[in-house]
């Protein structure tokens, strides 16, 4: 079976803890022994979250003085997607001996006139007390956004149209290799309409809707999002609270979740469903085994024909 992972930005580094070498290595450790055993008997393809990591570059970069200007968040994604692509890969060969693992920097195409770019809503970076955010925000020019335990930048955040390595993951598969890839949601780019040349964009892409578009283009049989929670539920955060464990896409888009943290996974999941037919699944990293074989997680399946 072809399995595309989602592995959410918890997977790399916890909310609250230092964004240090050390402290991404250990739970990215933690997150590839929660993947070997689905790696055994499965075609893997890997992609992650970046909030963190860009969100540090970005703030390393802007208070550089040896720099006239910042880098821009597409040089900043290829860094990320380097960085946290051979720490992953490195920890993969570990536990799988003998298997091919490629870390891939990948780019994904976005409209130039996508909304998302006039109206940013893209998490990254730390957690600000209100003060020090918007003095930030005056200081940089950030927009900035109230997060569910204080103030952080947003960026745009558009539509992925698709995946420019797409042939080059297949090949990969091909040869027998676990593929890492997409990282970040993939290095956000435009395409010239008439030559095809590639110019990057002031933006970070949501990895959970990159993920769906991947497993599409890859004709994978299951996209599975890996989270800090068991499983979707219902009126989370409240008295009638109650875990969803198989919906199907119209039954989760009907469901009130929050913007930025559960909507796009269901988002994801539900446009993977309707356009391949296939199966995705919301749960715990340590679950990730479980999920796939039926035994945990919140599933999302096709609608069940009647008649």
């Amino acid at each position: 079976m072809r399995i595309v992972v989602a592995l959410g930005g918890n997977a790399l580094l916890h909310r609250g803890e230092h964004p240090d070498a050390a402290v991404q290595q250990v739970n990215i450790d933690r997150a590839v022994t929660a993947l070997a055993a689905l790696a055994h008997d499965n075609e893997l393809v890997i992609t992650h979250g970046n909030g963190p990591q860009i969100g540090l570059l970005a703030v390393e970069s802007a208070a550089d003085p040896a720099l006239t200007s910042p880098y821009p968040l597409d040089v900043l994604g290829a860094q990320t997607q380097g960085m946290i692509g051979s720490l992953l890969a490195r920890a993969l060969r570990a536990a799988l001996p003998g298997r091919q693992v490629a870390a891939l920097i990948t780019h994904t195409v976005v409209r130039a006139n996508d909304p998302a770019f006039e109206r940013p809503t893209k998490f990254v970076g730390q957690v600000y007390p209100r003060d020090v955010a918007h003095r930030l925000a005056r200081k940089r020019g950030w927009h900035i956004a109230k997060d569910t335990t204080g103030w952080r930048r947003v960026v745009p955040s558009p539509t992925p149209e698709a995946i420019v390595e797409t042939d080059t993951v297949h090949a990969l598969l091909g040869n027998g290799a676990l593929v890492v890839c997409a990282g970040g949601g993939g290095v956000p780019v435009t395409a010239d309409h008439d030559t095809g040349e590639l110019t990057g964009a002031e933006a970070v892409i949501d990895k959970d809707l990159t993920a769906a578009l991947l497993a599409e283009e890859l004709k994978a049989d299951f996209l599975l999002i890996l989270t800090d929670v068991p499983n979707v539920y219902a009126d989370f955060g409240t008295p009638r609270q109650q875990p969803v464990l198989d919906v199907t896409p119209a039954e989760l888009r009907d469901s009130d979740f929050p913007e930025g943290s559960m909507k796009p996974k269901a988002e994801a999941a539900a446009q993977f469903v309707e356009r391949t037919g296939g199966l995705a699944a919301i749960g715990a990293l340590d679950a990730a085994y479980a999920i796939v074989h039926g035994s945990s997680g919140t599933l999302v399946r096709p609608e069940l024909a009647v008649g």
